[in-house]
This record gives C-alpha cells, sequence and structure tokens, in this order.
C-alpha cells in the first residue's frame, strides 16, 4: 500500500469516527445572547438568540463556542451565555405530545413548529420527554424535535 493510500484512509477514518460521535447541546440562559460571526465581541452581530433557544456545540475556543442552531446556520457566542439546561424546538408541523412513549398512548397536547419545550429527561429510544412552559408534560417522538 503506497503512502498515499495510507494517508486517505487514515483521514477516512479519522472522519468517520467524528460522525459517529454524539452531538453536544446546551441552552442559552435566562438573558438572550447575541451571536457573533467571529469568536470577538468586535465581531459583526448576526442575531439575538431568545432564551432556552437549543444549540449545538461545533467548537471551542477560549471563552467562545461556535454553536449550530436549528436552522443550521453557524456563529459564535459566549460560553457564559449557555447553560447545560436543555431545550429542544419542534421541528414538525405539529408534534403531538402524548401521555407514554407510545403511539397509542392519549395525547396531552400539541405543539406547532418552533415551540420551545423543555427537556425532562434524556431521549429513550426514539422518544424524548418534554415539558411545555405552561406546564403540560409528556412524550415526543424525538424526529419531531431539534436540540436532543
Amino acid at each position: 500500500m503506497t503512502k498515499t493510500a495510507r494517508l486517505c484512509l487514515c483521514g477516512i477514518a479519522w472522519a468517520a469516527a467524528g460522525l459517529a460521535q454524539a452531538a453536544e447541546f446546551r441552552s442559552v440562559g435566562t438573558a438572550p445572547a447575541v451571536l457573533y460571526d467571529t469568536p470577538s465581541d468586535k465581531g459583526r452581530k448576526l442575531a439575538v438568540a431568545p432564551r432556552g433557544m437549543p444549540v449545538e456545540l461545533v467548537l471551542t475556543y477560549g471563552d467562545w463556542i461556535k454553536v449550530r442552531d436549528a436552522s443550521g446556520d453557524l456563529s459564535w457566542v459566549h460560553a457564559r451565555a449557555l447553560v447545560p439546561r436543555r431545550h429542544v424546538v419542534v421541528t414538525s408541523a405539529g408534534a403531538r405530545i402524548q401521555a407514554a412513549p407510545d403511539e397509542a398512548a392519549p395525547v396531552v397536547f400539541s405543539a406547532e413548529r418552533n415551540v420551545l419545550l423543555e427537556m425532562v429527561e434524556p431521549p429513550s429510544s426514539s422518544w424524548v420527554r418534554v415539558r411545555h412552559a405552561d406546564g403540560q408534560s409528556g412524550y415526543v417522538r424525538a424526529a419531531e424535535v431539534w436540540g436532543e
């Protein structure tokens, strides 16, 4: 095997290992967070993330974290603006939140696209236990939310 072929195989293995890692999520804390185009307060302000918004951690650079939002956009945020408390956002056009993690379970409530729900427990199989801001809770299919 040539040196080039070995390097190529190593690169493929490294990329596959990176894809196998689970995504890490956090939420914006109690105050809205400014999202920047660079890891600096001097960077261009792209948006203001609302309280509770889930983000996927992509890269850490000092006190800054590069994050991906539910729409796939990348930006930088101060690490102190994020908290470990987890939220998810509904991505389907009417997610059914059910009393138990079962399609046959009664529907507790439904949530429209972009509704923010607190994650009560980590995902179990294909279901996530969530709570709405008004206090109602239940299980939603993981495929209908982002941020789990």
